[in-house]
């Protein structure tokens, strides 16, 4: 077998952002070798099994394997959790290398490791197994698993700005599903709205974020007139969603609202504007497509490294970014419900952030990232 057609383990979840990135680099794999065995190693949370059984390869389903592994923590009872399903996660791990082995012929497999909890747990097989692995970084500032995976890779790439001579930078990943290639009317009219329209786009990506729901509530309750002339498509998460729906029929706005889109292409592609968190998938996206996007970082990470993802596009002076004050009526009052003023009414500011959006190039880190799995491949 020949180091092309390696089967090869992607290695994360817990999130769509540590999947999604994943799903893109399958897409080339297996453009390039239909037969290439692909396998997904995740989370058994239930946002993992939505995603992965709602994506293709090839128009085949992905395959994927529930990892028992536990997010680490400092409180006891966390820390508990960990330690006891360690163990059990790395024999899944070993287990799950052996199977792919032994159908490959003895070829061993390539363990792709995404970042999160589910990856560290896959790379400790791997070592324990003699495979060579990749990591993938795609925070700007590499989390926990990260910084351990990073001592025990073969080769690391880097779709963020890190300050490490090791690591290989690379454009962001973006997967076929969450790109648009089409036109805004086209996009709209797939969703079902006015294709002549002015549309927002707001995410809080795979989990949702309820102070983002809530600040354009409040915005659409006290300024209706703001988005005169303007339709929204809104992806919740699981909560939020009923309320955002009376929300806009209430000030009888057009509005697309769902917990969760499975394609995202058309969400970005319809959008003259958005509105998201900045994990690493929504700033690749917004990159992608080339929608100027006010970027609201989760305000809990200790380490504010959503912030620093989206610190390029606003260099580039193709995003804005608010803190998250959590509360609606402060948010509202505050930095982002100016910023997101400002977004709606000015289509000049709203030109000129799509024109620093595309002097940042392309996302096409799937490229790279696919030969470097080939070239580490034995």
């Amino acid at each position: 077998m020949s180091p092309q057609s390696a089967p090869v383990i992607f290695a994360g979840g817990g999130t769509g952002g540590h999947l999604f990135p994943g799903i893109a680099i399958a897409e080339v794999l297996k453009a390039r070798d239909s037969a290439r065995v692909v396998v997904f190693a995740c989370s058994q949370r239930e946002i993992d099994a939505r995603i992965l059984k709602a994506q293709t390869l090839n128009g085949r389903a992905i395959d994927f394997r529930p990892n028992p592994g536990k997010p680490f923590g400092l409180k006891p009872r966390a820390l508990l959790r960990f330690i006891g399903a360690w163990g059990g996660a790395v024999r899944h791990g070993r287990g799950l290398i052996g199977e792919l082995r032994l159908a490959a012929g003895g070829a061993n497999p390539v363990v792709v490791a995404m970042g999160g909890f589910v990856a560290a747990p896959l790379v400790q097989a791997a070592r324990a197994e003699r495979c060579r692995v990749l990591m993938m970084n795609l925070d700007a500032v590499p989390g926990r698993a990260n910084r351990w995976i990073a001592g025990r890779a073969d080769r690391i790439l880097t779709t963020a700005a890190v300050p490490n001579a090791t690591w290989t930078r690379i454009p962001p990943i973006v997967r076929s599903a969450a790109h648009w290639p089409g036109t805004p009317a086209a996009a709209r009219s797939s969703l079902g709205l006015d294709p002549e329209a002015r549309t927002l786009f707001v995410t809080g990506a795979s989990q949702g974020a309820t102070s983002l729901n809530r600040l354009v509530m409040r915005l659409v309750a006290d300024a209706p007139q703001l988005f005169q002339g303007w339709q929204i498509i809104h992806q919740t998460g699981p909560s939020d969603t009923a309320d955002a729906k009376d929300a806009y029929a209430a000030a009888n706005i057009r509005a697309v609202v769902e917990p969760f889109f499975d394609v995202m292409g058309p969400c970005w592609g319809a959008a003259d504007c958005g509105l998201a968190r900045a994990g690493a998938s929504s700033v690749a996206e917004a990159w992608a497509n080339r929608v100027p996007t006010l970027f609201m970082p989760y305000p809990y990470h200790a380490d504010q490294h959503q912030r620093a993802n989206a610190q390029e596009l606003f260099a580039a002076g193709g995003a804005e970014i608010a803190d998250d004050l959590i509360d609606p009526i402060r948010n509202a009052s505050g930095a982002a419900g100016a910023g997101l003023r400002t977004l709606l009414s000015d289509g000049g500011r709203r030109a000129a952030m799509s024109t620093g959006l595309a002097s940042l190039g392309p996302a096409d880190g799937a490229l790279i990232a696919a030969a470097a799995i080939n070239e580490i491949a034995l």
